[in-house]
């Protein structure tokens, strides 16, 4: 007998390489999982702006990004939608990406409507496309809730988002969402505020991902990987050792040789 809802997760058509290059654009679940590709070895730029919560400032950090010559090396990239709740300097009339902690009468709370937020997404869409035509674009919604909305208004973001994503081209939609409110329906799977995925859910996540979207190629390094960043973070107990220092040289040796069998890994 099944006791949870199993989320099917959707054949993107291309697979993720070993020790790609990847970009990772949004709220703060797009830190969290950038940061387990960046441990894991793959080149990554991860939200190196800031975190970014709604379409509109995703935006902002494509174009931003843009004038970069390091965005035409990316070949995935993953833009992760929080909110659909924009802030406008009410001075220049523009949408702010971090209010810097200046008074709230400043601004004007908006929110942006499906179409607005599926305009936005098309055009980082569009930005990314003309930095590199062959770039994957692989979109999601953070599954993380914002109480100061309450739950119901949530939740009505969330579908904004749910809706805007289905409206843009050419792109992939990884579940995130579904899995966290489907097949880790439990409360265990929080953090302590209750509302953030725990460390243990943004694994299983990684794990789904990592099962349709990674290589043969991508999970063999990985497998490799693994032992060796096990030694790499061991903490030994006498590290002036002669053990020990014997045991890094080997450490060290069975890296340069997965250097030379993946040309991009760098530890």
């Amino acid at each position: 007998m099944e006791f949870r809802t199993i989320v099917d997760i959707e054949d993107p058509g291309f697979r993720i390489g070993a020790c790609e290059e990847m970009l990772f654009v949004g709220s703060c679940f797009a830190d969290k999982i950038g940061a387990r590709f960046t441990d894991e070895k793959f080149r990554t730029i991860v939200n190196p702006f800031g975190v970014m919560y709604n379409p509109a400032s995703i935006l902002h950090t494509i174009q931003r990004l843009s004038a970069q010559p390091d965005l035409k090396s990316v070949k995935t990239a993953f833009l992760t939608l929080g909110t659909n709740h924009v802030y406008i300097l009410n001075e220049t009339g523009e949408i702010v990406d971090n209010c810097q902690k200046r008074p709230q009468s400043l601004f004007t709370e908006k929110e942006l409507t499906v179409d607005e937020c599926a305009d936005y997404l098309q055009q980082a869409i569009d930005i990314l496309h003309a930095a590199n035509p062959d770039m994957r674009i692989v979109l999601t919604v953070s599954p993380i809730r914002y109480r100061k909305y309450g739950y119901h208004g949530s939740q009505l973001s969330k579908a904004t988002l749910l809706l805007a994503v289905d409206k843009v081209a050419p792109a992939t939609y990884f579940p995130a969402y579904e899995i966290i409110n489907d097949e880790l329906r439990d409360y265990r799977f929080y953090a302590d505020d209750m509302l953030h995925p725990s460390s243990q859910a943004v694994e299983y996540i990684w794990q789904r991902f990592s099962e349709v979207y990674l290589s043969p190629e991508a999970k063999a390094f990985l497998k490799e990987w693994q032992p060796l960043k096990a030694a790499l973070n061991h903490k030994p107990f006498n590290p002036d050792s002669d053990e020990y220092r014997i045991f890094m040289d080997k450490t060290m040796l069975k890296i340069s040789e997965l250097q030379k069998k993946y040309p991009n890994f760098a530890v």
